[in-house]
């Protein structure tokens, strides 16, 4: 059973910055890629950021220019740096990795921007 588990969200003023963290159960080289998703309420889950087994990266419109995933694949960890952080980036953010053999999630980290 692969496991995903985020950690570093919380409550940040408009402007500040957060980093989260996803620690994986097995190698992160392993997946296709891994990638950041978010929900805020009553929307449905959206692409924040992806990167794939040989490193290119991919951004939602919304964040370019302001948040940034990386990996450490001694840790087997993922990392979303956020910074000018705005009210809509407000949701629960959730860790992916595209497999194989299929597609696992973590549980999720709160992100709370205030203005």
């Amino acid at each position: 059973q692969v496991q995903l588990v985020e950690s570093g969200g919380g409550l940040v003023q408009a402007g500040g910055s957060l980093r989260l963290s996803c620690a994986a159960s097995r190698s992160i080289v392993s997946f296709v890629a891994m990638g950041w998703y978010r929900q805020a309420p009553g929307n449905e889950r959206e692409l924040v950021a992806t990167i794939n087994i040989g490193g290119s990266t991919n951004y939602a419109d919304s964040v370019k220019g302001r948040f940034t995933i990386s990996r450490d694949g001694a840790k087997n960890t993922v990392f979303l740096q956020m910074n000018s952080l705005k009210p809509e980036d407000t949701a629960v953010y959730y860790c992916r990795g595209f497999g194989p053999p299929v597609s696992y999630w973590g549980q999720g980290t709160q992100v709370t921007v205030s203005s």
